[in-house]
Formats: structure tokens, C-alpha cells, sequence
């Protein structure tokens, strides 16, 4: 039994009986029944599919917000917040995404031509988690109906509820059957589907503990498999920057979404000129996060999305404490809910291991560099690579940023945030393969060749 519980009250919201193996089977056979239709369905078809996609989301907004803040405690604006960002994609690839298929031809020495072809592969199953638990499957599935395949989902246990009205949202639209399916299954399920030779591939979003177990599985089955595993990235400030706003963004990379973002920086490394004045403002910000009702549109930021995370984030702390690190804020907050306030650790080892550790929670992470090269490498010490912000207005400190920062992705001025056309994806032990812009879309296409003489 799987148990949706509000993080605000601790109270039960719902259970969800896991789907058996003879429900697995068939929704296996009607994904690949599907699959043999819709990757011969004219595109103009697929992109009014998700055009009414956009327009059911944008029609049931409220109601898909408010189960994402009961089920996992993000507040009401974010979630709000969340559900544009869905419309967005779904608009993003009905309008742009027919040129994203368009083929070419390539000339050949020998004689005749090349031309290539962007085919379907079939059904993907998606291994999502809970934080962002709308945006993280639309960025899967806007691409995956647009190139032809059809989509499984395996949700995180705690946002069946979430899962449940994505399910209806393909209905609202109009959808055929088995084109999008909801998997309420445990994580033990995963692998037998993985095995399985109806489904075609793979995208999971989470853990590097479950990157390594799906990964491990697709390998034994020799299919392709996209990773985004999160990290602890950086957000380097240097003397040049406008420091009032780098501060405001700091405190929004720590406690959006309660700190639970895989993008968001997590580690502040802080020029030395500037480190004292930052650490005055960046302190007083944190402490005015006011933690409260996610319902409230006064709120800031809401519980932790269980007690069980808060519990992982305090053990996180306490650890980094014994290594010698100091703690300004952070505490759980008494009384019902995994609710707890915005913190800043300093003094922190520069030690792989602690810095590493991806505090999945409002803490920062603050350190000094006593110049450009000095902030280079703390920000790759460790072994993640997602993403990276960058404040600098210096032309030459930017170029030497983009460049050497080991990561996917590198916001410059500004708090990094994914977007629908760009492509989204890690480097190290972030993962592997891209999401999202016309890259996403590829990734699971066939690249199809055409050999053709004269």
C-alpha cells in the first residue's frame, strides 16, 4: 500500500493499492498496442493533442496546484507556478516542435546522398520523483507525444494523487488509450519492466542510488536510458556582481520549493573581497524566510515534503557540524508538519565528501575563494555536475566560468532555472543524456538513415 500524507499536517490524505503483475502485463499491452498507431499518426495530430493538453492543464489549474501542495508541501503559488510552466511545454513543442522532425540529406563523396529520418522508438517508461511532480513528467511526456512514443510512469510513492489526475488530464484531452499510463507500482517493479521488450527505453529523474540501479538494469537489457541525478551545485559570486541581487537570488535557490530543487545552487563560493558583506545580507534574508501554511499566500516557504526528509536534512546538517561547520538557522520548527527555517552553514570542510552531500532542503552551503581559480575549484571538487550560476559583469571572468565549471549548465547573473526550449541535463555523476528543447526530443527517436544513389 502506497500512503499519500500531507507534510503541513502529517495527517493520511490517501492510499493507493500497487498495480499486480497482471495489471502490469496488460498495461504493458495496451502501451504497445498504442505505440503501433500512434507513430504512424500525422504530426498536425499529435501537436492538437497537445495543444488540448495545455488547455486542460490551464483549465483544471487550481485543482492540479492544490494536490501537488497537499501531497508535498510546496505552496500554493509555486504550484500554481508549476502548472504554467506545464502549459508552457505543451504549447512549446505543438508549435516548435514539428521543425524539430524535419530531416535533411547529406552528400557523399562516393556519389549519391544520405538522407535522415527522426522515427519513434515506442513506450518509455519514466521513473519521476516528487519534487516538481507535474513538471518533471511533462518535460518527459510533451517530447515523447510529439515524436510518436507513448509513455509509462512509475510516480514517487508519496504523489499518487498527482499521478492520478495527470492520468485524467490525458483523458480531458482527448487522448487515445495507452498513449500516457499511470504505473502505481513500488520501486521493486521497475526493473522487471525495464527487462521487459515492450518497452523501448528509459528516463529517470531522481537519486544517484536509483541512477545506478536503473541504469545497471537498462544495461542488461542493452536499451537507452537518460539520467538526471541531481547535485550540489554551485552559485560563485565575484567582487564585479551586483550583490544585492545576488543575495536575493541566493535566498530564492535555497528556499524555492522548501530547498528541493536539483538545479538550484547549494553551494554559495564567495570571493574573498566580498565574503563578509555577502554573509551580512545573505544571513538577515534567510532569517526573514517566513516558514508557514503552504495554502497561505504569505507563506515563503512550506514543510519539507516529509518527516522523513527533514529527518535526512538534520542528519546532513549534524554531520557537517561534527566536521567543524557552523549553522546560522536551520532548525525543525515544533509542533505538526516536517516544517523547519532557512539556514546557512559556514566553515565547511572543503572536503569532496561533505560538499557533495546534496542537502535537499533550505541550507546553504557558504564558502570563501580567494580568487577566480580558487572558486573553480571548490565548485568541482565534487563529483556532481548539473548546474551552476555564475555573478560576474567581468567579460573574461564569464568566459573562464563557462568554460572550466564542470556542469550541464551555467546561469550567468542570474539563479538558474530550466525552460522548455533549452536543453536540461547533468555531466559526472549528475547523469547523462539531455531533456527538454529539441535535444529532449531526440533522445529517444530513432536517427534513421537513408542511403540513396544518384
Amino acid at each position: 500500500m502506497m500512503k499519500s500524507i500531507n507534510p503541513a499536517t502529517g495527517e493520511e490524505i490517501a492510499t493507493h493499492e500497487p498495480l499486480t503483475p497482471a495489471q502490469i502485463d496488460a498495461a504493458l499491452d495496451r502501451a504497445t498496442a498504442t505505440s503501433a498507431t500512434w507513430r504512424t499518426t500525422p504530426i498536425a495530430e499529435r501537436t492538437a493533442l497537445l495543444i488540448a493538453l495545455a488547455d486542460a492543464y490551464h483549465a483544471h489549474r487550481d485543482r492540479l496546484a492544490r494536490m501537488a501542495t497537499l501531497e508535498m508541501g510546496k505552496t500554493l503559488k509555486s504550484a500554481l507556478a508549476e502548472i504554467d510552466k506545464c502549459v508552457a511545454a505543451f504549447r512549446h513543442y505543438a508549435q516548435a516542435g514539428p521543425a524539430m522532425l524535419d530531416g535533411g540529406s547529406i552528400p557523399l563523396a562516393a556519389g549519391g546522398k544520405a538522407d535522415y529520418v527522426w522515427l519513434p522508438i515506442g513506450p518509455v517508461l519514466a521513473v519521476m520523483p516528487w519534487n516538481f511532480p507535474y513538471w518533471q513528467v511533462v518535460r518527459f511526456l510533451a517530447p515523447c507525444i510529439l515524436a510518436g512514443n507513448v509513455g509509462l510512469l512509475k510516480h514517487a510513492s508519496n504523489v499518487q494523487g498527482v499521478a492520478a489526475l495527470m492520468q485524467e488530464m490525458m483523458g480531458v484531452a482527448g487522448a487515445p488509450e495507452g498513449l500516457f499510463q499511470n504505473l502505481p507500482i513500488r520501486s521493486d517493479a521497475v526493473a522487471a519492466i525495464i527487462a521487459d521488450d515492450r518497452v523501448a527505453a528509459v528516463t529517470l529523474t531522481g537519486s544517484e542510488g536509483a541512477g545506478r540501479a536503473v541504469a545497471e538494469q537498462a544495461g542488461r537489457a542493452l536499451k537507452k536510458v537518460v539520467l538526471e541525478l541531481g547535485g550540489a551545485d554551485p552559485f560563485i559570486v565575484m567582487p564585479s556582481a551586483d550583490l544585492d541581487a545576488a543575495v536575493k537570488q541566493a535566498v530564492t535557490a535555497r528556499v524555492q520549493n522548501s530547498g528541493q530543487s536539483c538545479i538550484c545552487g547549494k553551494r554559495m563560493i564567495v570571493h574573498a573581497d566580498i565574503y563578509d558583506a555577502f554573509l551580512d545580507r545573505f544571513s538577515a534574508a534567510m532569517a526573514a524566510v517566513k516558514a508557514g501554511d503552504p495554502f497561505d499566500p504569505a507563506t515563503d516557504m512550506g514543510p519539507l515534503s516529509s518527516e522523513e526528509q527533514r529527518r535526512t536534512v538534520q542528519e546532513q546538517i549534524w554531520k557537517m557540524q561534527a566536521a567543524g561547520a557552523t549553522l546560522i538557522g536551520g532548525e525543525a520548527l515544533p509542533g505538526p508538519g516536517a516544517y523547519m527555517t532557512a539556514g546557512i552553514l559556514t566553515d565547511v570542510p572543503t572536503d569532496p565528501a561533505l560538499m557533495g552531500e546534496e542537502i535537499f532542503g533550505p541550507i546553504a552551503m557558504l564558502f570563501k575563494a580567494a580568487d577566480i581559480d580558487d572558486a573553480i575549484a571548490i565548485a568541482n571538487t565534487i563529483p556532481f555536475g548539473l548546474g551552476s550560476s555564475v555573478w560576474t559583469t567581468d567579460e573574461a571572468e564569464e568566459a573562464r566560468f563557462v568554460r572550466d565549471v564542470q556542469a550541464g549548465m551555467t546561469a550567468v547573473n542570474q539563479m538558474l532555472a530550466s525552460a522548455p526550449e533549452a536543453p536540461f541535463g547533468g555531466v559526472k555523476r549528475s547523469g547523462h543524456g539531455r531533456e527538454l528543447g529539441p535535444f529532449g526530443l531526440h533522445e529517444f527517436m530513432n536517427l534513421k538513415s537513408v542511403y540513396r544513389a544518384g
